[in-house]
């Protein structure tokens, strides 16, 4: 068996809870491999609607073992909010969930840090979630940081005071304000309460789930053009949320991974600051931010929206080695008459390229778009390809000859009942 991986292909928010959730059934266990709180997972089914940040989307189905992976950083707060959340579901979580020792424990002095460092940069903000997942993983890769293995240590609260003075150090050079009362009560409740919960050497979970030939899912969150290393640097996110982050987010070599699930949006969204080539300013893009409900699902900031990018997606793809392509909300192009596709970039000098700059931020590119017909009709009761309408699957098909991958699996809604499927998914 392998570990097949699940990702965003844009800038976050494409849809991946829903496909975890519909791909849940085939998969015995689902891991989270990176990321924290500043990811919002949404799924839909049976009238219910629910937000997932931390805890891995195959939670909901009884059968699934969930595992926190290390690459993941953990707010105890939220973990505890987030089990709340879940208890109106009867879910067997204290069985079906594992943490990973290994995953960064996010303290409430690292949002203090996260909002400390956004408010000294001004206009030049990254449009941070203000979670603590920056100063978090800054504090995993300086080897100061603490990890939930620590939580059931004798010294946890001296190793915990150790790095808060580190921290209170640094606020008070940025002469921030703050009071931590509040928050600590919080933190160490929460802290008490994960005891409870199986926490794990994960990557012995993980590879002996692999040796004992059971299927498993790997669940990224954000998305690929985040990345800390290929993303739009620096308004990216402090983890790598490619098929390599699978490896290092939960303990698996290389050679033991397989389908590389690649999600993408009918059209594009980005939170936050930071390059977008295809953003519409516009009307347009107010129209599709509404009729997509685009707003965070963590935050609640308006997303910016935009045409798919090609360009981008076929970096994305490329990077990551995906072998099978899941496009959503295809219902939201619903309402145009005509959608534009970016098929390449103009550069300042004239040159038209479909690579991907080295800086984005500083070089301005033009899209260079081809239309296309919109179906302008409803997407509802459509259960099959030979269903939708032609303008659509034209669409699909242009974008499958540009991207060079077959499009297996069309989402026609937010429900997990709301999908085409056009080919086998593994």
């Amino acid at each position: 068996m392998a570990v097949d991986v699940l990702l965003g292909l844009q800038w976050g928010d494409e849809g991946k809870g829903k496909i975890v959730d519909v791909l849940a059934p085939k998969y015995q266990v689902v891991a989270r491999f990176q990321g924290g709180p500043n990811a919002g997972h949404t799924l839909e089914f049976d009238g219910f609607k629910h937000v997932l940040h931390q805890i891995p989307s195959g939670i909901f189905r009884q059968d699934v073992q969930n595992i926190i992976g290390n690459g993941v950083v953990l707010d105890p707060i939220i973990f505890k909010k987030e089990i709340d959340g879940l208890a109106k579901y009867n879910l067997n979580v204290l069985e079906n969930l594992e943490v990973s020792k290994k995953a960064s424990i996010i303290l409430p002095t690292h949002r203090l840090l996260d909002a400390a460092y956004e408010k000294a940069k001004g206009d030049a903000k990254i449009g941070s979630t203000l979670k603590g997942i920056g100063p978090t993983y800054t504090d995993k890769i300086s080897r100061q940081g603490l990890r939930v293995g620590d939580m059931i240590s004798p010294n946890f609260k001296a190793k915990y005071d150790a790095l808060v003075a580190r921290h209170k150090a640094v606020l008070d050079v940025y002469h921030f304000e703050y009071d931590l009362t509040a928050a600590e009560a919080d933190f160490f409740e929460a802290v008490e309460f994960m005891k409870q919960f199986r926490l794990v050497d994960s990557e012995y979970s993980v590879n002996h789930a692999l040796t004992a030939g059971k299927t498993i899912l790997a669940e990224g969150a954000q998305g690929s053009l985040l990345d800390v290393d290929f993303g739009s640097y620096p308004f990216v996110t402090s983890s790598n949320t490619i098929t390599a982050g699978a490896c290092t987010g939960l303990g698996v070599a290389p050679k033991n991974i397989g389908e590389v699930y690649g999600i993408f949006k009918a059209y594009a969204t980005r939170v936050g600051s930071g390059p977008f080539p295809t953003e519409l300013m516009d009307e347009v893009g107010e129209r599709m931010r509404q009729e997509g409900r685009e707003f965070g699902s963590t935050t609640g900031r308006p997303r910016r929206c935009g045409w798919i990018d090609l360009p981008a997606l076929k970096y994305a793809m490329m990077i990551n080695g995906v072998t099978q392509l899941v496009m959503m909300k295809a219902d939201v192009l619903n309402i145009f008459e005509d959608i534009e596709v970016c098929v390449a970039y103009k550069l300042p000098d004239g040159t038209i390229t479909e690579q991907l700059p080295y800086d984005m931020t500083d070089t301005i590119v033009e899209p260079v778009y081809e239309t296309l017909k919109g179906w302008n009709c409803s997407l509802e009761g459509l259960r099959t390809f030979e269903s939708l309408p032609a303008e659509l699957t034209g669409y699909i098909n242009f974008l499958e000859e540009k991207l060079g991958l077959p499009i297996n699996f069309i989402s026609t809604g937010p429900d997990r009942d709301e999908c085409v499927l056009k080919g086998a998914l593994a």
